[in-house]
């Protein structure tokens, strides 16, 4: 164990010198393999985790819906999920905030990032929040904390990771998601609802739309929305399997922007780079995470911290407990993406040496790493917004975001303590 310890202080360090983090986790796998058992064996760790990533066909669900998602980004349809929103709740107190939120819940579920979710919405929804006068605290924080349901509503990539990472079935994790990512929605709503109640003057009620316009809007949608629940119905339903899902959906995104005239060679070219450049960014870290899980299990690290813990005598839901205080603090300094990468290595073995289901998990560590994304000091939404909104302090937003923090633990707890939310419907499906 002692040798797993060095080996995660090496790796820490290197990754806050800069070096990219997939990378970093290659050497520190590659050094610590070397250690325990010489470095042939080492070498021989590293190709055949590489040749096994790049002939598992699993993996090719993650460009497929990558690809989906920066075909929508680059189509610029979140305008019209913005004003689809807008034209149903913005003439209510706090309206363009809570059609901010919905936006973001429609916008996450077909693009799958919580930064180009973030990025996106500051775009199109914090001008016309300024326009009405809200509070900028308001309207970045209801941005940056809109933007991290891209972490969990489907397809989300980091639900794709935990799946490969921990064999364990995308579909059902996609499923599990459904209703956690509907509370996230339900709960900020609420937020802003109080927020409007207590301070009317910082969120006042935009203009009120005609019937016609809304029934317009929501027409403008339609085929968006159906796309996903062509997704997520024919997974659940067995009609066809995730990596056919992400195809379909990388079609069905393509001809919809060009339906609607939103896609050009141009857009379709950046799109694919786009694709492209973040798929071998995100294999780069799974190769990586691989090779150091690998390390991890020769070090006897979690079998290690398993019979720790049981020689603790602790209740199994305050180990989790303890564990999703952890991740609140890495959360701090790590970006969210790698917490996955890092920590299913540890904490799976010893969640699942505990009883618990490793679905529920997923959900449960996928919103606890959403929280990372919105609190100090490396919170990467918070950073979106404000190379977005240079103007906007950043004690302005990180102002705005405290109530939504709030409600995250709230949420959190919700499905700690209920794992019904998140298990229902794999249960039914199943």
């Amino acid at each position: 164990m002692l040798t797993a310890f060095i080996g995660f202080v090496g790796l820490l360090a290197i990754a806050f010198l800069g070096f990219p983090l997939g990378l970093s986790m290659l050497l520190a796998g590659f050094v610590g393999v070397g250690v325990l058992r010489g470095w042939e064996p080492a070498m021989e760790t590293v190709s055949q985790q590489i040749i096994d990533v790049a002939l598992n066909t699993n993996f090719a669900v993650l460009p497929m819906f990558l690809l989906m998602g920066t075909f929508v980004y680059r189509a610029a349809l979140s305008d019209d999920l913005y004003d689809c929103a807008n034209a149903w709740f913005g003439h209510l107190k706090g309206g363009l905030a809570l059609a901010t939120v919905a936006a973001c819940g429609g916008f996450s579920a077909i693009s799958g990032s919580s930064a180009a979710t973030a990025a996106t919405m500051a775009k199109v929804a914090v001008p016309s929040m300024r326009r009405f006068k809200y509070a900028d605290s308001i309207a970045a924080g209801t941005v940056a904390a809109g933007g991290t349901m891209g972490f969990l509503i489907p397809p989300s990539a980091a639900l794709i990771v935990y799946g490969i990472l921990t064999e364990e079935s995308i579909a059902d994790l996609f499923i599990a998601g459904i209703i956690p990512g509907i509370l996230t929605i339900a709960v900020y709503m609420g937020v802003i609802a109080i927020i409007a109640r207590i301070r009317p003057a910082d969120c006042p009620p935009g203009e009120r739309t005609s019937w016609a316009h809304r029934w317009r809007a929501l027409y403008k949608v339609w085929a968006v929305m159906a796309l996903f629940l062509l997704i997520l119905g024919g997974i659940s339903f067995g009609l066809f399997t995730p990596n056919e899902a992400g195809g379909i959906g990388a079609i069905g995104a393509l001809a919809f922007a060009i339906g609607r005239r939103r896609m050009t060679w141009k857009i379709m070219f950046e799109a694919i780079l786009e694709a492209a450049h973040t798929t071998a960014l995100i294999f780069t870290i799974i190769i990586g995470a691989l090779v150091l899980n690998s390390f991890v299990i020769l070090s006897g690290l979690s079998a290690g911290m398993v019979d720790w813990i049981g020689s603790l005598s602790l209740p199994p839901i305050t180990v989790i407990l303890i564990i999703l205080c952890f991740y609140v603090m890495l959360g701090t300094v790590i970006e969210g993406l790698a917490m996955i990468f890092l920590t299913v290595p540890i904490f799976v073995p010893i969640v699942e040496g505990l009883g618990f289901d490793l679905v529920w998990f997923g959900i449960v560590m996928v919103m606890v790493v959403e929280i990372s994304l919105i609190t100090p000091p490396i919170g990467l939404n918070v950073f979106v917004l404000k190379s977005m909104l240079p103007d906007v302090p950043l004690s302005t937003i990180f102002r705005g975001i405290m109530p939504f923090f709030a409600a995250d633990i709230f949420r959190l707890l919700l499905v700690v303590f209920f794992p019904g939310i998140a298990l229902f419907l794999p249960s039914v499906l199943s």
